[in-house]
């Protein structure tokens, strides 16, 4: 009885040689950003938190408060108008928006780079993993040859298990 063995899987110095660095995404976009993205960064991830929230609402509470229930004298802002709050509440939002915007595009584009970056493990990792079945076919097929060799009977044999793999596909051809 002749066994056909299949062709040897490639070796572990040749997966190695084809392997990319992975890439530190944080340090890039550390590395791509001037101070004015930074000071729009560190804003938008303060204004983002419920610290932020609690102190305008504590603002609006005291100074709302203190124009309705003061004594008229001490009143610096005239109830039911409520002027110059107003004045400060769309200074506030005028100035933070275009500033939020900035940060949330900047944090955009540094969680396109972080997942661009999963998707380049998960790419290397899928290689790995059919270079691993494949070592494992190739050694059960050896396996099998060897037990045939010894003549242990066909009906003996165990199934050789075939594993098929699939290393291609259109985005990793591109």
């Amino acid at each position: 009885m002749h066994f056909h063995l299949p062709q040897p899987p490639h070796a572990l110095s040749e997966l190695r040689r084809q392997r990319q660095p992975i890439r530190d995404v944080n340090r890039e976009h550390s590395e791509q950003i001037g101070r004015l993205d930074r000071l729009a960064l560190f804003i938008t991830e303060r204004v983002g938190t419920m610290g932020f929230f609690l102190a305008i609402f504590t603002w609006t509470v005291v100074w709302l408060g203190w124009n309705l229930l003061a004594p008229k004298p001490l009143q610096f802002d005239p109830p039911m108008a409520f002027v110059f709050w107003l004045f400060i509440s769309n200074m506030i939002q005028i100035l933070l928006m275009p500033l939020l915007m900035v940060g949330q595009n900047l944090q955009g584009r540094h969680a396109e780079l972080r997942a661009q970056s999963d998707y380049e493990v998960n790419l290397r990792a899928e290689r790995e993993i059919d270079a691993i079945l494949q070592h494992l076919e190739y050694q059960n097929a050896l396996l099998h040859a060897l037990l045939i060799k010894t003549g242990i009977p066909n009906d003996q044999l165990p199934p050789i298990p075939v594993f098929t793999v699939q290393t291609t596909n259109k985005t990793e051809q591109s």
